[in-house]
């Protein structure tokens, strides 16, 4: 069963139809990429779902419940969580206190500034911390951190409302290959672990590849092919308009794709 039905999504800014009917659904325990060239409406449609742009045409529903309309915050408590394609995190805050901080907002205590970050559900969080490699320096800033471990930590951060989807821009951006596939599995075991939905965008094909249960395929804003890698892989249109002539999919010798 879908968790996630996006119907006829559209958007405009000006003449230029920048998402044109696009339509998907992402079910529990799936991770669904949503790829495509540059101006394809990749972002848009990614960020209509999280709520920073507005649909003008069209329904997102998450359970039934529709998504258009709402503020980010809000859609965030409905139990959908986010990592950016920039990590985002307080580097003055110890890597513990950053989930803290999240942990306090799901509460809806963000704002109740007589409680410290630090004296709230601390041991919650340093288990979230466990569940992404990352307890052994919840006490550390996370400003001295490396750039792949401040992934994991966003990653926490982002699994503290205990998301029924996951939202994932670019995850892997900027991180050398070991720490790419580190990343993305350990987000596949979350999501078979938990039951969680993922939608996410990458540049990265042996990611895609290797991790994507299905692909949805972006050009000009309409979707032009869906299924499984093996099938988007050999897809004639996506070999042509995603790609270019000349160009293909090829298997490495590891089994990834290029």
């Amino acid at each position: 069963m879908s968790l996630l039905n996006v119907t006829h999504l559209g958007k405009s800014f000006g003449g230029n139809r920048a998402v044109d009917g696009v339509s998907f659904s992402v079910a529990k325990g799936e991770l669904l990429a949503l790829i495509g060239p540059n101006g394809a409406g990749k972002s848009t449609t990614f960020n209509m779902v999280n709520g920073q742009l507005k649909a003008d045409t069209g329904s997102i529903q998450l359970e039934g419940q529709e998504l258009i309309g709402r503020k980010p915050r809000d859609i965030w408590r409905l139990g959908v969580g986010r990592t950016f394609q920039i990590a985002e995190t307080f580097g003055s805050l110890t890597v513990v206190e950053n989930v803290q901080m999240a942990l306090l907002s799901s509460d809806g205590l963000l704002f109740s500034m007589w409680r410290r970050a630090a004296a709230h559900k601390r041991d919650e969080a340093l288990a979230l911390l466990a569940q992404v490699g990352m307890a052994a320096q919840a006490d550390r800033p996370c400003s001295v951190l490396a750039y792949g471990d401040v992934k994991r930590v966003e990653l926490a951060i982002a699994m503290a409302n205990r998301p029924k989807l996951l939202l994932m821009d670019e995850p892997t951006a900027g991180m050398a290959p070991k720490e790419r596939n580190e990343l993305m599995a350990l987000t596949k075991q979350l999501v078979i672990e938990r039951g969680i939905a993922v939608l996410f965008t990458e540049h990265s094909m042996d990611v895609v590849f290797a991790y994507a249960d299905r692909m949805i395929v972006l050009a000009r804003g309409r979707l032009i092919a869906e299924g499984k890698p093996a099938e988007i892989r050999d897809h004639p249109k996506v070999q042509e308009v995603y790609f270019g002539t000349g160009k293909t999919f090829e298997k490495k010798a590891t089994g990834a794709m290029a």
